[in-house]
């Protein structure tokens, strides 16, 4: 018996090394149990947190998706859901920029939701919205309120540069409107009114029913439609008066001259806090000469010319705007105005001034350059610039003038804006290209207080490709496929290895 009690103490030590090695794995096993569960109810908790509280933060280079201030106001103030649907083909490049575009809205305004439906997959979905909205066309936007709808077209979300076309390219992208465009899209249908902008007629002026290139203004007429616009025609001679709804007044381009008591219905009615757009050609006489000076406007009896901007000779070419908030998102964007007459700001009559508690205020808008001037002989070719007779340059083409309220008293009434612009065809039909149908919308904008849209102007779309040779693509695959999963493989083998011993 004593001969085997050292082997016998042998195997006790041997079970209980084996009984502690065995609690240590216990113990270790629950410790990995535990922090497996631990890791879990840690990431499940960040799940529910961030469903209750997201985040997000935009670190995108050039900020395409950033909404501006003026579409979180517009956000805030949504009184209910708004339903979005994305009629769209995959196959268009712009869906995913509208899909990230309004992901930002749903983001900060809870009422907004939208879902994507393809016209080439959904067809139960397409049925719906045909049946029930009456699409006959893909590629729209449809935005739905309390039964009110809204549809954004293609062509008001991107804007496309047609210049690769003559080297047989596809057009290229070139701006998002997006923003724009839908932001318009939710006041139009969420507001339980809209602006009613009156064109005068009944003295030859330009017509919003007429669809001539070049004396017509049914397209402009549709811009102002579906930015949410009530256009309506108004003959002083017949009404007498200007409608208490008139939110502004287009005076777009008359070739007879206005009666004098109709003039007069139009200085009470700018005497009274209202807002006019005159649009007025050359070589016409149109009798408004006496209102506008009145609020520090005079109508030059010539043609605007100036041959450092423009081609025939026959048109002025504006990049550079005056500061003015009309203007503040036209900076580099071409206008094209056709033989312009001299809108020149001067005093008002000393006479009309001393009865006015508060002075107009104007703002040149749009002007020739230094080397142009105001001809002041325009059936004379070619035309030259005279010393002493004709205006040199700048000479101004564009005017916005303002007035507010009395000084010094506390009642909140709106200011009398008025904008006025030598040249009524370069908004016509066939005219509008380049800036010139941004221009006549910001400043009808800025006369109806609609500074929100003003304020959100075009994205420029910016195409970032990585360039890659074979050698490049190789080193990277070796690096992300083969390296990086090499690595972690390696030190998990050293792992397990240190583990066993």
């Amino acid at each position: 018996m004593t001969a085997l009690s050292p082997l016998h103490d042998q195997n006790k030590v041997a079970r209980r090394a084996l009984r502690k090695r065995r609690g240590r794995r216990f113990v270790i096993g629950v410790n990995v149990a535990f922090s497996f569960v631990l890791m879990l109810v840690f990431v499940v908790l960040l799940n529910v947190l961030t469903s209750a509280f997201p985040l997000r933060a935009n670190v995108s280079v050039h900020n395409v998706f950033r909404l501006s201030d003026k579409t979180l106001a517009v956000l805030k103030q949504i009184p209910g859901p708004v339903d979005i649907k994305v009629f769209y083909q995959r196959s268009q490049a712009e869906l995913r920029d509208i899909i990230n575009l309004l992901n930002e809205y749903e983001y900060h305004a809870p009422m907004v939701s939208f879902e994507v439906i393809d016209p080439d997959r959904n067809l139960a979905g397409t049925e719906a919205l045909v049946a029930q909205y009456g699409l006959t066309e893909p590629n729209v936007v449809l935005f739905h309120y309390d039964g009110r709808t809204h549809q954004v077209k293609a062509e008001d979300i991107m804007e496309y540069d047609f210049s690769p076309v003559r080297q047989g390219l596809a057009p290229a992208r070139s701006s998002f409107l997006g923003e724009r465009a839908f932001t318009s899209a939710l006041r139009r249908v969420t507001e339980t009114s809209r602006p009613v902008v009156y064109f005068l007629t009944g003295h030859g002026e330009r017509r919003m029913d007429n669809f001539d290139p070049f004396a017509g203004y049914s397209s402009i007429a549709k811009r102002m439609t579906r930015d949410h616009m009530d256009v309506r025609m108004l003959a002083l001679g017949e009404a007498q008066s200007i409608p208490e709804d008139c939110a502004a007044l287009i005076v777009a381009g008359p070739t007879r001259r206005i009666a004098q008591p109709e003039l007069d219905i139009m200085v009470d009615y700018l005497e009274e806090s209202g807002r006019a757009l005159i649009l007025v050609d050359a070589l016409h006489q149109t009798g408004l000469d006496s209102l506008l000076l009145r609020w520090g406007v005079q109508l030059g009896d010539d043609i605007v010319v100036d041959p450092r901007r423009s081609i025939t000779g026959r048109e002025l070419f504006v990049t550079q705007y005056g500061f003015h908030p009309i203007t503040d998102r036209l900076q580099g964007i071409t206008t094209i105005f056709h033989m312009p007459r001299s809108v020149i700001p001067v005093a008002p009559p000393q006479t009309l001034a001393a009865n006015q508690a508060d002075k107009p205020h104007a703002t040149v808008l749009a002007a020739s350059s230094d080397r142009g001037w105001a001809e002041r002989s325009p059936d004379r070719a070619p035309m030259r610039f005279d010393e002493g007779q004709d205006v040199p340059g700048p000479v101004p083409v564009a005017l916005a003038v303002e007035r507010g309220p009395v000084a010094g008293i506390d009642v909140q009434i709106q200011s009398s804006r008025l904008v006025v612009i030598g040249d009524a065809g370069f908004v016509a039909n066939g005219a509008l290209t380049g800036g010139d149908e941004d221009f006549f919308m910001s400043a009808l904008n800025w006369l109806l207080d609609r500074e929100w849209l003003m304020a959100i102007g075009p994205k420029p779309v910016v195409e970032e490709k990585l360039m890659l040779d074979r050698d490049q693509l190789k080193r990277l695959f070796k690096i992300f496929v083969i390296a990086c999963p090499g690595v972690a493989v390696f030190m998990g083998l050293l792992v397990h290895m240190r583990r066993r011993i």
